[in-house]
């Protein structure tokens, strides 16, 4: 059980997934958490973040082109996933029973910023925990049109991928000294990627306690 949980925080853990795992694990994490429900609690938005600073730094040893178009690819290939599980598993979610990895509520956030933003959603829902996870898979639910779908999910990795990991990147090659700092970098990211859902839930809960006291 120790191995268990000591394996599950390595996951969780950008600097250790790119130290322990290197770049093949790194594809494999973007590619786990753009496309299988599980995947909502792994840390997409600082890894790339850090994938990019320690290329920068030398830490990653790989050039940074190949690093850039190999997790666009990972993402590309996350959401197909993603898209593909909806498409196929969709009344199934309604029925399915919650456990640590799945949980309706994200489905439904992930259904309301859909209804917001339409094919956007696919798009601007990349920088968004848990809406990155569980959008391409609600596409799939509602069987967006697969060509639409392809161009969203093109786009939307692109532009998740090149904004992350080239900040982190131009950043290292500025600022080296940075490497000394990671850990305040990660809880500054966690931060960041956090207030949108935050603000989301109190919402969320503002609307419920409205609509209870009419």
């Amino acid at each position: 059980m120790e191995n268990f949980w000591e394996h599950l925080q390595n996951l969780t853990d950008s600097q250790a997934i790119i130290s322990k795992g290197g770049f093949y694990l790194l594809l494999v994490v973007v590619y786990a958490e753009t496309g299988l429900f599980f995947g909502f609690f792994l840390p997409g938005d600082y890894l790339l973040f850090m994938a990019g600073l320690l290329c920068a730094t030398g830490l990653l040893d790989i050039p940074v082109i190949t690093l850039v178009l190999s997790l666009i690819a990972a993402g590309v290939l996350g959401n197909y996933t993603g898209y593909w599980f909806g498409y196929r598993t969709g009344p199934l979610m309604e029925t399915r029973k919650e456990s640590i990895f799945f949980k309706k509520r994200y489905v439904e956030a992930a259904q309301e910023f859909y209804q917001k933003y339409g094919g956007m959603a696919l798009i601007l829902g990349r920088f968004f925990p848990i809406i990155r996870t569980f959008a391409p898979i609600f596409a799939g639910v509602v069987k967006v049109d697969l060509k639409k779908f392809t161009i969203y999910n093109i786009v939307g990795s692109m532009a998740w991928v090149m904004t992350l990991t080239l900040t982190g990147y131009f950043l290292g090659r500025r600022y080296p000294q940075l490497k000394d700092y990671l850990q305040y970098i990660v809880i500054g990211l966690i931060v960041i990627t956090s207030i949108p859902l935050i603000i989301a839930f109190f919402k969320r809960k503002l609307i419920a306690n409205k609509t209870n006291e009419q």
